[in-house]
C-alpha cells in the first residue's frame, strides 16, 4: 500500500515528471498538469543495444501484436504484417544483411515489420476487383505509415513489460535478399526490424536528448526564422550526452550534414525504388 500511495502522491508524480522531461530535453520543463505511468513509459523510451540471452515469456509476441493491432489504421485496411524470428541462424543471416548489427544476433527475438499489400490485393481480387489503387505511391505510403504506427504501439507495450528494443533500419540495405530469406510474396516489403529482449543491466542504455520543442513545434504556420538558436543549444546538450556515454563528441548538425552527404551513405538504399518495383510495388 505504501508503494501505491507513493505512486499516487502528487509530489512524487511531479518529481517523476520533472526527471523524465529533464532526461528528454536536458533542461528544466514546466511540470505538466498531470502525470501517469503511460507518460512515464513514453518519455523513458531509449534504444537498447545490449541484451540478456533470456527468451521472452510465452505469449509475449501475441501480446505485442495485439498492442500493434490497437494502433490506428487508415480505412481499416490493415496493410501490414509482422514476422517473428527466433531461430539463431536466421537471425545471424539477417544481421549480416542489415549491416552486421550484433544485437540482432544477441537478442532473443527479432521482429520484421512488413508493408503488406499482398493481402489486400488478394482480398480485392476475391471481391471482383484488380486492386489497381494499390499500384500507386499513396498506397505504399499508407502501408508504411500504418506499419510504423503499429510497431511503435508494440514498443510502448514491450517497454511497459520491462523489455527493451531498438529499430533496425539497416534491414532495407538489401531488401531483395531479406525478402528471399523471409519467403515474402510480391507486394510485401520489410520496412524495418525490431530487436526485442531484456536489457543487459551491465550495459544500461540512457535516454538520448531530443531537439528543444522550439525547433519542432509551430502554431498556425511553419516558421523557420528562429531555428538556429535551438540547434546550437542542442549541439551542446548532445555533446554532454556523448561525454557521459563515452561516445565521440560531435555536433548534431555535423552528424546530420554527414548523414545526408550523398547516395553513397544510403548503403544501397538509393536503389530502393528499383528494388521495390522488382518486389511487386508499381509506385505510380
Amino acid at each position: 500500500m505504501a508503494t501505491l500511495a507513493a505512486a499516487n502522491d502528487p509530489a512524487e508524480q511531479n518529481d517523476r515528471a520533472r526527471t523524465r522531461l529533464h532526461e528528454r530535453y536536458r533542461e528544466a520543463i514546466d511540470t505538466p498538469l498531470s502525470w501517469n505511468d503511460t507518460l512515464d513509459t513514453i518519455l523513458s523510451h531509449r534504444s537498447v543495444r545490449a541484451y540478456l540471452p533470456d527468451a521472452v515469456p510465452e505469449g509475449t509476441i501475441e501480446l505485442l501484436v495485439a498492442a500493434a493491432q490497437s494502433a490506428a489504421t487508415s480505412s481499416n485496411l490493415q496493410p501490414w504484417s509482422v514476422l517473428a524470428v527466433e531461430d539463431a541462424e536466421r537471425k545471424r543471416r539477417l544481421a549480416v544483411l542489415a549491416g552486421n548489427q550484433k544485437h540482432v544476433v544477441d537478442a532473443p527475438l527479432f521482429l520484421l515489420w512488413l508493408v503488406d499489400l499482398n493481402r489486400p490485393r488478394d482480398v480485392a481480387k476475391t471481391g471482383g476487383s484488380e486492386g489497381t489503387a494499390l499500384d500507386y505511391l499513396e498506397s505504399f505510403l499508407l502501408g508504411a505509415v500504418d506499419t510504423s504506427l503499429a510497431a511503435q504501439s508494440a514498443v510502448l507495450a514491450l517497454e511497459s513489460l520491462g523489455l527493451g528494443s531498438v529499430y533496425i533500419g539497416g534491414i532495407r540495405n538489401r531488401p531483395a535478399e531479406v525478402a528471399a530469406e523471409l519467403g515474402l510474396p510480391p507486394g510485401v516489403f520489410a520496412l524495418f526490424g525490431l530487436v526485442v529482449g531484456y536489457p543487459d543491466p551491465a550495459a544500461p542504455a540512457s535516454v538520448k536528448p531530443r531537439l528543444a520543442q522550439k525547433a519542432v513545434l509551430f502554431r498556425e504556420q511553419y516558421d523557420a526564422s528562429g531555428r538556429q538558436a535551438p540547434l546550437g543549444h542542442y549541439n551542446a546538450r548532445l555533446r554532454t550526452f556523448q561525454q557521459e556515454q563515452g561516445l565521440p563528441e560531435q555536433d548534431w548538425t555535423t552528424i546530420v550534414a554527414n548523414r545526408l552527404k550523398g547516395p553513397e551513405i544510403l548503403h544501397g538504399r538509393d536503389r530502393l525504388r528499383e528494388i521495390l518495383n522488382g518486389l511487386g510495388f508499381a509506385l505510380k
